[in-house]
């Protein structure tokens, strides 16, 4: 897979191989010399059927796996762990039940350092871009998962990554619902300028979402 490059690439993926040894000591190659530039704004959407590799390219940009072969560059600088330039929002919204919705957006820069005055001020203002800044003090657990799921992109947002990395974000919502997710994230993406990598495999959600729509096959050869 060999995607055109730019000189204004977030994102740049690099001849990229994933083996994994199975039970019986052979190799199962995932992943196969993958190539992809994603620039400053743009949504880019995989997809393919499962166990394709897709998921496993997201948990390697995001730093939660490493390549076999191959590199990636996030904001010009190689991807060897977990960052706080990259976020991630998963099919499970992660949420403390415990806490409210501004409670939830807040914590990851409380655990970034961020003083209290200055983290509630940025999380209220994500909420309101995410159109939940009217129940910013709303137990989480009396949310939709609709709503939920905005609490958790909020939650990614306000740290302001470079890249926002989204698994199947939406698998979990009935059809109503996931529709507008759709709207709100192509709302949320104007508004912010974020640049996404989204994984699906919904064609129609992908066809909605992405600039662009890079397909993969299992043992994806570039």
């Amino acid at each position: 897979m060999q995607a055109e490059q730019t000189t204004e690439s977030v994102v740049s993926i690099k001849n990229v191989v994933r083996t994994f040894v199975t039970e019986d000591a052979g190799e199962n190659t995932v992943l196969r010399g993958i190539d992809l530039e994603i620039a400053h704004g743009e949504c880019v959407v995989i997809i393919g059927p499962s166990g394709c590799g897709k998921s496993t390219l997201l948990n390697i940009v995001a730093g939660f796996d490493a390549p076999t072969d191959g590199t990636v560059i996030v904001g010009g600088k190689q991807v060897k762990r977990p960052g706080p330039d990259r976020a991630v929002v998963f099919q499970d919204y992660a949420l403390l039940p415990w806490l409210n919705a501004l409670e939830n957006v807040a914590l990851g820069l409380k655990l970034a350092g961020v003083k209290k005055a200055e983290r509630l001020e940025k999380a209220q203002h994500f909420l309101d871009i995410v159109g939940l800044g009217a129940v910013s003090k709303r137990a989480v657990y009396k949310m939709s998962g609709g709503m939920q799921q905005r609490v958790s992109i909020a939650r990614a947002l306000a740290l302001e990554p470079a890249l926002l990395l989204m698994d199947e974000p939406f698998g979990a919502l009935d059809a109503i619902q996931r529709g507008i997710m759709h709207e709100e994230l192509t709302r949320i993406r104007r508004e912010t300028n974020s640049t996404v990598l989204f994984i699906t495999h919904s064609l129609d959600e992908a066809v909605y979402l992405g600039d662009r729509v890079i397909a993969l096959q299992a043992g994806m050869a570039g």
